[in-house]
């Protein structure tokens, strides 16, 4: 039998998974930075390191204008978003996301992601060049290890 879902923004996301949100929520912002998995035109995988916010029930990704990654987005939406890990024991856990990148062009919330950026770098991207995505989660996870074994949290949008 064929599930069909639909996919959610961050802010639903955190309603129905409001622990492995939260762990989520810390993991991006410790370090304001993801590693961004993405196809590329010939069908190999490419990662990318990119500032994510989590501002206006929205986990946001802002590209330079024309990049590779922004240019594989558009082409295939398809995405990972994993934190950044720095401990190899494992012991800070982590924390991934699958979903699709939606391109945004909403003035209003790409004013609201312009300013979220100018509150935490000091530096305000100029319109139009950059690009804007909203990732909808089709699912996410958080893996740690604790006492010697790992744990995982998953939760999916169907």
């Amino acid at each position: 039998m064929l599930r069909v879902h639909s996919p959610v923004i961050w802010e639903e996301f955190r309603r129905h998974a409001p622990n492995l949100a939260k762990l989520g929520e810390e993991r991006i912002e410790r370090s304001g930075l993801v590693l961004l998995g993405t196809l590329r035109k010939n069908g190999w995988p490419r990662i990318s390191p990119v500032e994510a916010y989590i501002t206006d029930g929205h986990l946001y990704l802002g590209m330079m204008w024309q990049s590779r990654k922004a240019l594989d987005l558009l082409r295939d939406p398809r995405c990972t978003v994993h934190s950044v890990v720095s401990k190899p024991d494992g012991s800070e856990g982590e924390f991934k996301v699958y979903g699709r990148a939606v391109d945004i062009h909403d003035p209003d919330m790409r004013g609201r992601f312009a300013d979220a950026v100018n509150e935490r770098i000091g530096w305000r991207p100029e319109e139009p060049e950059y690009h804007l995505f909203s990732i909808d989660i089709d699912s996410a996870s958080f893996s740690v290890i604790q006492n010697g074994e790992w744990v995982r949290e998953v939760w999916n949008a169907d």
